[in-house]
C-alpha cells in the first residue's frame, strides 16, 4: 500500500463513514511516532506539513524520511503540504514529491482563488499523481504563518463551492463552517453543520467525487467530530494538540530528569505521547481497521 495521494484514501473514507486522520509535524520524531500509531491502528494516514516545518527541516528530506516510512509500513500514507498561500512553492513540492497539495488561496477574493486553485491542480495533473486540496470560506485561527482572525473568517456559501470544485477540478475540498486553528475558546464553538452537510450533498449526492475536509480538530469533542463525520468529512486536520504535546512532554521530561543528558530518552518519551494522542485521533475518527 505505502505511498498514495489524499484522493485514493479520502474517497474510501468517504463512502465509509469514517475519516482519515490528517496530523501535522514539526519534527521527523514526530512523524515517525504518528506513523507509529497508524500502523498499530491499521489506520490509512496523512502526514500533514505546514509550510514553515516544510522549509526548515527541508521537502527533500522529508520526503526521503517519508518514502523510508511509507515503504515499510503496511498500510496507505499521504504525505501532504498544509495552508500553502504559495502557487510556486506547491508546484515545487510536487516536485520532489509531496502526494497532496493545499493551495489556500481563501482569503483572495473568489475569481482569484479559483485562478490559484486552478494553476495548481493543473501542474499536478499533468506532472503527477499528486491529488488537491482547495478550500472556501476562511477558517479562524492561526494555522503556520496564515493568521486570520473571528472578523475575517467567512462560511462557505454551498453554491460557489459548487462552481468552484467544477472550474477548479480540485480533488478534496476544505469547505468553511466555523471551525478554527488553534484551541477553541469556548466548549460549545458554533459550527455549521448543517452548511457542511448541505455542501456535501450538493457536491456528492449521486457518489463521492469530492471528498470534504475539517480543518481545526483540536479541541471538538468527540460528539462534534461524529456529527462532522455524519455531515460528510472525510480529511480531519489535527495540529495544535500535536505541538503541545511534543513540548509539554519535553518540558515534563526535562523538568523531571533535570541531571539526565540524554536526548534519545527524550525522543523515545515524546514519540509515545504523540503515539498515544494520534491512536485516540484514529478511534474517534473510525479509521482503525481500515488499510
Amino acid at each position: 500500500m505505502s505511498i498514495v495521494n489524499a484522493l485514493e484514501i479520502t474517497r474510501e473514507a468517504a463512502k465509509g463513514g469514517y475519516a482519515v486522520g490528517a496530523f501535522n509535524i514539526t519534527s521527523i520524531n514526530q512523524m515517525e511516532g504518528v506513523v507509529e500509531a497508524a500502523v498499530e491502528k491499521k489506520a490509512p494516514l496523512i502526514i500533514q506539513v505546514s509550510v514553515a516545518p516544510s522549509k526548515f527541516l527541508k521537502p527533500e528530506v522529508i520526503v526521503a524520511v517519508y518514502h523510508t516510512l511509507a515503504s515499510q509500513a503496511p498500510i496507505p500514507i499521504c504525505l501532504h503540504l498544509d495552508h500553502c498561500t504559495e502557487v510556486d512553492y506547491c508546484k515545487h513540492l510536487d516536485d520532489v514529491g509531496y502526494t497532496n497539495l493545499m493551495i489556500d488561496a481563501s482569503k483572495q477574493v473568489f475569481e482569484e482563488n479559483i485562478r490559484q486553485t486552478k494553476e495548481v491542480v493543473d501542474y499536478c495533473h499533468a506532472h503527477s499523481d499528486a491529488s488537491v486540496e482547495g478550500e472556501l470560506g476562511t477558517v479562524s485561527g492561526v494555522e503556520d504563518q496564515v493568521r486570520v482572525s473571528e472578523d475575517e473568517a467567512a462560511l462557505c456559501n454551498p453554491e460557489q463551492a459548487v462552481l468552484f470544485v467544477e472550474q477548479t477540478g480540485v480533488d478534496i475540498f476544505a469547505p468553511g463552517i466555523g471551525t478554527a486553528h488553534g484551541v477553541y475558546k469556548t466548549k460549545n464553538p458554533k459550527v455549521d453543520f448543517d452548511r457542511m452537510a448541505k455542501i456535501n450533498h450538493m457536491l456528492n449526492a449521486d457518489r463521492i467525487n469530492t471528498p470534504l475536509v475539517v480543518h481545526g480538530g483540536t479541541g471538538l469533542s468527540d460528539e462534534y467530530v461524529k456529527r462532522l463525520l455524519e455531515a460528510g468529512g472525510a480529511k480531519f486536520n489535527v495540529s495544535t494538540e500535536l505541538k503541545y504535546t511534543l513540548i509539554d512532554t519535553t518540558y515534563n521530561y526535562i523538568s523531571e530528569k533535570r541531571d539526565e543528558y540524554n536526548p534519545g530518552k527524550v525522543d523515545i518519551a515524546v514519540r509515545d505521547a504523540i503515539r498515544k494522542v494520534v491512536g485516540r485521533w484514529i478511534d474517534v475518527l473510525g479509521s482503525a481497521g481500515k488499510a
